[in-house]
């Protein structure tokens, strides 16, 4: 009988470990063409540490591809974030009632008395504005500026990139007011900081009870274990 050859053939598996890596030079090869395209691209910069810093981690995946004959075609390393260990802040949607009402105006505005409801024994007179109303030109303004003086007084201070982003920090803590007509956005990375701030404002004014970031200006939120999603 003719000698049969046998042949054994022992599938190259993907490395778990980086000390494993390391021990391969077509795999360090790999890793290190992936870095230099990271450094490349300057995906990042390197920067002194901070306390108030979170920081995520990061770990590499390796990744054999191969032909359609089954044999290796490229070794591919990748660098990944560890994006499962950043901190999701709450984010409290605040409905204003009666908004436009709680605007303090800065001129003399005059308005007749309100038909059904004129004073029988002043029935000339007329209504000289301390507050805006609905309607008035004014309105939006004097409730914004309103709204601002009371951030400003309580320590945010005013975007310069965005007039209706307010920030304010607190030594390591930050928190963020976004302001849309009478609908405000509350996120930042302290939740007590949060409700703290929250129960300050319903004390100025009238608000109703915050929820969940759930629609805003048009954009649906929705929060799942993965994150928020913005539809």
């Amino acid at each position: 009988m003719p000698m049969s050859l046998l042949f054994v053939c022992v599938m190259e598996r993907e490395p778990t470990t980086v000390a494993q890596v390391l021990k391969d030079k077509i795999w360090r090869g790999s890793m290190s063409e992936e870095y230099d395209a990271q450094v490349g691209h300057r995906t990042w910069d390197f920067v002194p540490p901070n306390p108030s810093q979170n920081v995520i981690s990061c770990r590499w995946i390796f990744k054999l591809k191969f032909l359609r004959n089954g044999t290796v075609n490229r070794h591919k390393s990748r660098l990944v974030a560890k994006g499962y260990n950043q901190e999701d802040w709450p984010i409290l949607q605040l409905d204003v009632n009666n908004a436009f009402l709680q605007g303090t105006l800065n001129e003399e505005v005059y308005m007749q008395q309100p038909p059904g409801f004129v004073d029988k024994d002043r029935p000339d007179y007329v209504c000289k504005l301390n507050k805006a109303i609905y309607g008035l030109k004014q309105a939006p303004c004097a409730w914004y500026l309103e709204l601002k003086e009371y951030l400003l007084v309580s320590g945010f201070a005013n975007s310069l990139a965005d007039a209706s982003l307010f920030i304010y920090r607190h030594r390591r803590s930050f928190l963020y007011v976004l302001i849309y007509v009478d609908d405000i956005i509350v996120t930042g990375t302290d939740s007590a900081l949060i409700h703290q701030f929250v129960t300050a404002l319903a004390n100025r004014f009238s608000i109703k009870d915050p929820t969940e970031l759930s629609y805003f200006l048009g954009v649906e939120a929705t929060r799942t274990a993965k994150g928020l999603h913005l539809m």
